[in-house]
């Protein structure tokens, strides 16, 4: 580099060449700023151009974002559109390495190009693996996310939009006919869940046609409930309300009733060839499959093994933290009998009826509002969307995890959401409730999806992308940043905090037990139980989410170390010009990267500190 400005410098000053310096210049191109700003235009108008071909064919995703070209339009999920997805990726690459030169580009197209081109080349090499997952399974099965589509994604603000919804309800039977061929290609090609996958999915599906207008129940169903109490605010006459309630009626019964009959005789047919193998390990191909996976989820190269001994350190750690707090309020049993006594007491637990409920989830919304008068203190950037706690629907609310997030609509209509999973109140205790408040809404996922969806200048796919190890680590480390604000006061809820990021370390210990090791449910159930103070059906759930996501939940606790591993890398490098305000914005401002892409965002950060 130093030869290189010496010749640079020779060049400007005395205008003369020698012969290996002609050489040289000649193969260099220098590029003017308005060359730059040209072919970086270009390239953005060309992602913009993607974006829109795929929002065409996604009728759900323009939901999502507020667009209502195709407001009663389900997305195709045959084989066949998995194919034209094929083809349009390498159709992408190929353009992609015709028409760009990186060089010519500024730098944030670049990282867009960088990004966009490993998307693209990911979805051309993983293709041979689009049969290894489980379309139907209790976290994010079509049975249950369909209903939970209409009921969150589909607003009814006018007459056209009830339509909509009902010409959705018609539609169900033809989705519901592709999805059972997907499930069939599955089984004759030897992927198939373990058994106790169908119970939770039958167990949905039963529930989406129970009530009226499918029986003679005197509660209504969950999709003629949605309907009936979304048209009750519209300004309509009572003749169009009652021809839109008779055709969302004929449709439920008509469209709805067969496809969910149809498909829960498939999936008691298919239960009996079911088996107990739990593991990523019985797929074909299934260990470079898993491998892939969680190169994939982590976005490092992290072996199974490298994740696997991880686990077991950080929960030999976290352990020794919580025998301090354990012996700060008294407690003289063993750490085990006191991750008993926090399961059993009921101090820690609201009761397990509507008031108690209903107080959970003011608590969390008290949590969250606390959190946001204080965001000044550690972001620059703030989202403009809000949040709101909602609890889990009950027709999923079984099945589906304790706690997740639902992002806000591009266009504002629809606010963030932070679920909270009422249906078992023990395992919701009341000391986890900050942690879960921080990671699930303020500062964690709500900040960080909602600032991506707000960024400017840049490409929509990054607005709208993600990359599990960055979001969940995100999500993850902000669980642990209220502690140095002075959050977490009372011991039992730092304890909780503990007790939540230990709840990830032992992720990656059972997820690669399962997946590599060839642990079996049970097994991982029960290191759980061993290793926690959750309640068990916190571990029941968890190791079937394990089994039905290979990879998925080692991401939270790769991305948390990473994070916290730049940040004091930034402090150690910066001293007393380090600004928790500017890191976090460095961190956030890109939208979600892969871990080694932040790595070098943050190095750069910290050179133009220095």
């Amino acid at each position: 580099m130093k030869n290189m400005l010496k010749y640079v410098t020779i060049i400007a000053l005395f205008v003369s060449f020698t012969a290996c310096e002609e050489e040289k210049t000649a193969t260099e191109k220098t590029h003017t700023e308005a060359e730059v700003t040209e072919h970086s235009k270009q390239l953005n108008d060309w992602f913009q151009e993607q974006f829109k071909l795929d929002l065409k064919d996604s009728p759900q995703m323009q939901t999502r974002i507020g667009d209502k070209t195709d407001y009663g339009k389900w997305d195709d999920i045959s084989a066949t559109a998995d194919e034209t997805a094929l083809q349009k990726a390498k159709d992408r690459s190929k353009w992609l390495n015709e028409n760009v030169e990186e060089a010519m580009l500024d730098e944030s197209t670049a990282l867009s190009f960088k990004l966009y081109k490993q998307q693209v080349d990911n979805q051309i090499s993983d293709y041979k693996y689009r049969l290894h997952n489980y379309p139907l399974n209790q976290m994010h099965g079509m049975q249950a996310e369909i209903p939970a589509f209409l009921v969150n994604m589909h607003q009814i603000k006018d007459k056209s939009d009830a339509e909509a919804y009902i010409s959705r309800l018609n539609g169900l039977n033809k989705l519901f006919t592709q999805l059972e061929g997907n499930l069939k290609e599955l089984q004759n090609a030897g992927i198939m869940p373990p058994k106790f996958v169908f119970d939770h999915v039958i167990s949905d599906s039963k529930n989406i046609i129970k009530g009226k207008p499918f029986d003679n129940s005197k509660k209504n169903s969950t999709l003629w409930d949605d309907f009936k109490t979304k048209i009750a605010d519209l300004d309509l006459e009572d003749k169009d309300r009652k021809e839109l309630e008779e055709s969302a009626k004929k449709a439920l019964l008509n469209s709805v009733k067969p496809a969910y009959s149809s498909l829960i005789v498939l999936l008691k047919e298919q239960k009996q060839s079911a088996t107990d193998e739990d593991g990523a390990w019985k797929f074909p191909n299934g260990t470079e499959f898993y491998n892939i996976a969680l190169a994939r989820t982590t976005t490092t190269d992290m072996t199974s093994d490298e994740i696997h001994e991880l686990g077991l350190a950080e929960v030999a750690r976290i352990h020794d933290e919580m025998k301090v707090i354990k012996n700060k309020v008294g407690f003289k049993g063993s750490l085990q009998e006191f991750f008993v006594f926090m399961k059993n007491d009921k101090q820690f637990y609201y009761p397990a009826t509507a008031e108690g409920k209903i107080a959970y989830m003011d608590k969390a919304t008290e949590l969250i509002s606390t959190m946001k008068s204080r965001l000044d203190e550690l972001f620059i950037t703030k989202p403009k969307a809000d949040i709101q706690v909602k609890a889990v629907e009950a027709f999923r609310e079984k099945s589906a995890g304790k706690a997740f997030y639902q992002r806000p609509s591009l266009d504002g209509s629809r606010p963030g959401t932070y679920y909270a999973n009422m249906y078992t109140m023990e395992a919701m205790p009341s000391y986890q409730m900050e942690a879960l408040a921080y990671h699930e809404g303020i500062p964690g996922h709500h900040m960080q999806i909602a600032i991506a969806q707000e960024l400017e200048n840049v490409p929509m796919f990054r607005k709208l992308g993600g990359y599990t190890a960055y979001i969940e680590g995100w999500g993850l480390y902000s669980e642990f940043i209220p502690k140095e604000m002075g959050f977490y006061s009372d011991p039992y809820s730092d304890f909780g905090r503990l007790a939540m990021e230990l709840w990830r370390a032992c992720r990656l210990v059972v997820d690669t037990g399962i997946h590599t090791r060839k642990w079996t449910r049970q097994e991982g159930i029960d290191y759980y139980v061993a290793n926690t103070p959750n309640a068990k059906s916190d571990a029941v759930k968890m190791v079937e989410r394990h089994i039905v996501m290979p990879s998925q939940a080692t991401a939270y606790k790769v991305g948390m170390n990473k994070i916290i591993e730049l940040r004091k890398n930034a402090k150690e490098k910066l001293g007393e010009k380090f600004d928790i305000r500017e890191f976090h914005e460095v961190v956030l401002s890109n939208g979600a990267v892969p871990l080694n892409v932040l790595s070098d965002l943050v190095d750069e950060w910290i050179a133009s500190k220095k």
